[in-house]
């Protein structure tokens, strides 16, 4: 691991659902991680709602534009985490790959921002935990509760 962790966080679309985590760390991290996020099949644009949600906990993901996760980026990271079932990359050795199956309020009837501020807090604890345990838990500040 390097002494500056490199986490890179994948979906499908980086249009939310990595862009999410990605800015989530950013911010708790302060600059004690290098962090990025991509697709695999990028979209045309970040998710506004979750732009909104991540806004309301003083998260700024305006300037984020969905990418395409490449080979480089893979190898350059010593963790990836992969949100949800449907995106896959090859995992390289020596890194640490995770799987986070994420909450979908979605099958429970909610919608709108109010999904996506649940899906933003249960992202929001699992980024909590991986700065915790690459020891930059505190680097930074934390999100401010809803």
């Amino acid at each position: 691991m390097s002494a500056r962790p490199r986490v890179l966080f994948i979906c499908v679309k980086n249009a939310g659902t990595s862009q999410m985590p990605a800015g989530l760390m950013r911010h708790v991290a302060g600059g004690a991680a290098a962090v990025s996020s991509a697709g695999t099949r990028p979209g045309a644009a970040p998710n506004e709602l979750s732009v909104a949600s991540l806004r309301e906990v003083g998260v700024d993901i305006t300037g984020e534009h969905p990418k395409a996760v490449t080979e480089d980026m893979v190898r350059a990271a010593d963790v990836v985490v992969t949100l949800g079932a449907e995106a896959h990359v090859g995992e390289v050795a020596g890194t640490e790959f995770q799987t986070w199956i994420t909450d979908e309020p979605s099958e429970r009837g909610i919608d709108g921002i109010e999904r996506m501020r649940l899906v933003r807090d249960d992202i929001a604890a699992r980024v909590r935990a991986l700065a915790a345990e690459l020891d930059i838990a505190g680097a930074g500040s934390e999100p401010a509760a809803r």
